[in-house]
Order: structure tokens, then sequence, then C-alpha cells
């Protein structure tokens, strides 16, 4: 195994509630899977690297869609993987517990390497590019999507407005400005990766009523933990913006749109 990679601190963006994950991004995160496959247009029997698997939302889609020979799944979340494991218990997938900027995979060791909504909770996203690079055998892509977070795209964007909009901040992911085409197409390549190309997805979701969508916002712990430290007041405002902003209807089902920026490239 290479000791090129040196561990990063954590990411202060930690999730430690897999179910609620599920609820709040999992879901979003598979329905951009199966257009990102379609656009990779792999053949089946390949052997993949989910890199920041998280709670195991892209793993169950690929399985499905590309019938992989293996996958190695690597989050460093405990709580994530534990539902991942639950959630998928075939012998061709295998869950570590690893850095995504120091995977802890010998060299050329799979075929194809994907983040997906991760790579702008790197500290050192182009360490993170590079380890997927390192891992891939020559002639493997390395590819992966993310929330087109300049453009608005982001599932939870109206809260995240709402919570600016009452003076409260909003944290960014360390790594935002990575999530642009542009960026993206730069960073593959800068890491030496060949035929780069980058694509959108917009991706829509429907909940049952108004409330569903704000019961999402357990899966994040800052968003969990800002509206706890509120005055019930101050949620309840909250709540109000974000109602006025999606259109909500009391009682009627809501539907939400998401856009993804995806990138793809090639090992030579």
């Amino acid at each position: 195994m290479s000791s090129s990679a040196t561990p990063r601190p954590a990411s202060p963006f930690r999730f430690d509630d897999g179910a609620a994950y599920e609820q709040m991004m999992g879901r979003w995160s598979g329905m951009v899977a199966l257009p990102f496959l379609d656009w990779l247009a792999l053949p089946e029997a390949l052997s993949w690297l989910d890199d920041g698997c998280g709670d195991g939302s892209f793993t169950e889609v690929l399985l499905g869609r590309q019938r992989p020979s293996s996958v190695i799944a690597v989050d460093p979340a405990p709580a994530q993987l534990a539902f991942a494991r639950r959630r998928i218990a075939v012998e061709s997938v295998r869950f570590l517990d690893g850095d995504a900027q120091a995977l802890p995979l010998p060299d050329a060791s799979v075929d194809v390497a994907v983040m997906a909504l991760v790579l702008f909770f790197l500290s050192n996203p182009a360490l993170g590019v590079q380890e997927l690079v390192r891992v891939v055998r020559p002639g493997g892509m390395v590819a992966a999507y993310h929330w087109d977070l300049a453009g608005g795209g982001l599932p939870l964007q109206p809260i995240l407005n709402a919570v600016v909009a009452e003076g409260l901040g909003s944290q960014a992911p360390p790594s935002a400005w990575v999530s642009s085409r542009e960026a993206s197409e730069a960073l593959w390549r800068q890491a030496g990766l060949l035929c780069v190309k980058s694509c959108q997805f917009e991706v829509r979701r429907k909940f049952d009523c108004f409330e569903d969508y704000w019961r999402t916002t357990h899966g994040s712990p800052r968003l969990r933990d800002l509206f706890a430290s509120l005055p019930p007041a101050a949620v309840e405002r909250l709540i109000e913006r974000v109602r006025e902003e999606t259109g909500a209807v009391s009682g009627q089902p809501l539907v939400l749109k998401a856009r993804a920026n995806a990138v793809r490239g090639c090992k030579g």
C-alpha cells in the first residue's frame, strides 16, 4: 500500500445517525445515482470503490444497476457504516473504516473509484482525488457527483436560506468551491486524468407534506443542534420562512428539486 497519503484531521461535518441521514440525504443521493451510472456507461462485473459510502445509498443502487464483481465501501463515520452494513449484507461488498484522503487500499486495486456527495467535505480535495487515482488500475475510471452548491442545488437550500435570513449564519462545507463543474474538471485534469467530462443532473423528490420535509433536518447534527439551542418562537419563524419559500400548502404533498454536478475521467 502506498504511504504517500498523510491522514488529515476529521471533518467537522460528521453524521452520527445513519437512519436520519437516509431520510435527509441518502434518498436524494440514490436518486442521482441512477442517471449518474447511466452517464458513466460502464460494463457490468467491474470492481468498484465507493469512497465516502455513508449509509450505503449509492452502494445499494450500484449493486442493482451495475452488478459489480466486488465493491469496497469506505467511510470514516461508525454510525454510517453500521447502518450500511445492516442495509447491505452481501459477500461482494466489504465496508471499511477509512479516510478518503488516506484510503486503506493498495495501489491499482479497483476498476472504478467513485465519490458520491463527498468531495466538498474534504479539507484537501486534490489529495482525495489523488487517492482515487492511486487505487484505480490503469485504464480505469475516477468519477464523482456533488451538489451544485454555488447554484443553490442543495436539497436543504430553503432551510439554509431561512437560517441565514434569520441572522443565524450557515457554515459551508470546507471545500464548497470544488462543487462547480469547472472546478471539478480542473481538479480531475490536475490529477492527470484523461478524457475529463462533466454533467449536471436535476432530481425531484416528493414529500408527503411540509412536515415530512422539515423532519429531514434531523439528519444534520449541525441543524439539529442549532434548532435545539433556539427558543420555540425562533424555530417557528424559521419554519414559516421555509414554508413560504417552498410554496408548501398545509396538508398537501410537497415536491422539491435538487441539482448535482458530476465529473469523470480515465486513468492513463
